[in-house]
């Protein structure tokens, strides 16, 4: 008999923002696989299920394909298998297309929704995602990291709040491209290690984004923020 494979988003960094149906989840999965961007506490949710580390930093060696095929090795074992996601499973996390994939060998796949690490890491830092109070009445979340090697500008629009995720290791052809659709001068903020007590929260303008990440040597996990929104963190931080 086979079993059943979840793709569980375990929230932004922070354990106090997984989700109950999440952790109920967790709790019932024989084999759980788990990356970089997890944090590791979560795993004490499960009492027995194996663990099973596959990297997906840069340099490390689990491919996508290798976890595709993990994850249906252990279910036709007849076992309940959890992949934890980072923030939310499709919210550029690829969980769509591991639960495809594991649908096309006929076994059955279900999303749990998480708290995505676009909305919660600002928050957390006190940046509202919209506002009237500054005229930000729409965002847009975008990926810095393309298979094409190019951020897209078409994505980036011209007024409210961008947030853009992956964005530290293209860093320069990030600003180039919000360049070529939001001003000079606009407010920018970077925050490394979003909702954990390790936080960096740095602040400037946006044509300078390159030199302050460069210079404060910002690492991965970052998530950055452009837009008037950013004024309004004095107030709520």
């Amino acid at each position: 008999m086979k079993g059943k494979v979840y793709i569980v988003g375990v929230g932004p960094g922070d354990p106090d923002l997984i989700t109950l149906k999440a952790v109920k989840v967790i709790q019932q999965a024989d084999v759980i696989l788990y990356d970089r961007l997890i944090n590791e506490s979560l795993l004490n949710f499960s009492k027995h299920g194996d663990k099973i580390y596959v990297g997906k930093g840069i340099g490390e060696a689990w491919k996508q394909e290798k976890i595709n095929d993990t994850l249906v090795k252990e279910a036709e074992a007849g076992k309940i298998v959890v992949r934890m996601k980072g923030g939310d499973p499709t919210v550029f996390g690829r969980g769509e297309e591991e639960c495809l994939h594991v649908s096309r060998h006929g076994i059955p796949c279900e999303i749990i929704p998480g708290v995505s690490s676009a909305i919660a890491v600002p928050e957390v830092a006190g940046i509202p995602i919209t506002s009237r109070l500054v005229g930000a009445s729409g965002f847009a979340v975008v990926s810095g990291t393309r298979v094409s090697g190019e951020l897209d500008p078409d994505f980036i629009p011209k007024k409210g709040t961008v947030i853009i995720l992956m964005g530290i290791h293209d860093i320069e052809k990030v600003e180039k491209a919000l360049l070529m659709k939001r001003e000079r001068d606009e407010k920018v903020a970077i925050i490394e290690n979003g909702t954990l007590p390790c936080q960096r929260v740095i602040k400037g303008q946006l044509k300078d984004l390159t030199k302050l990440v460069k210079e404060n040597k910002v690492r991965s996990p970052a998530v950055l923020v452009v837009g008037e929104v950013i004024d309004l963190s004095f107030t709520l931080k």
